[in-house]
């Protein structure tokens, strides 16, 4: 598909000095994808804020209590040392 962008000239200038011209398309594609995948990942922490409250999971608040929960989370023994 193809689209459209206007970029300030100053950004396309050294976008074309920087990139060659058969490379630029896949250039702007990976850069977009990963920079989509940072939006996706901020809006996920952004949304999950305050789901781990004391009352839901009162365990966390004692000593050893996060080891524990992850331990028993993951099916593995709790290792002491």
């Amino acid at each position: 598909m193809k689209t459209q962008i206007v970029l300030p000239d100053e950004l396309a200038e050294k976008f074309k000095r920087m990139i060659p011209a058969r490379k630029r398309s896949a250039f702007i594609a990976e850069t977009l994808e990963r920079e989509l995948k940072i939006i996706k990942c901020r809006e996920a922490i952004r949304s999950s804020a305050g789901v781990w409250t004391d009352k839901a999971h009162p365990e966390l608040a004692v000593k050893d209590g996060v080891e524990r929960y992850l331990s028993r989370f993951r099916g593995r023994p709790r290792q002491r040392g």
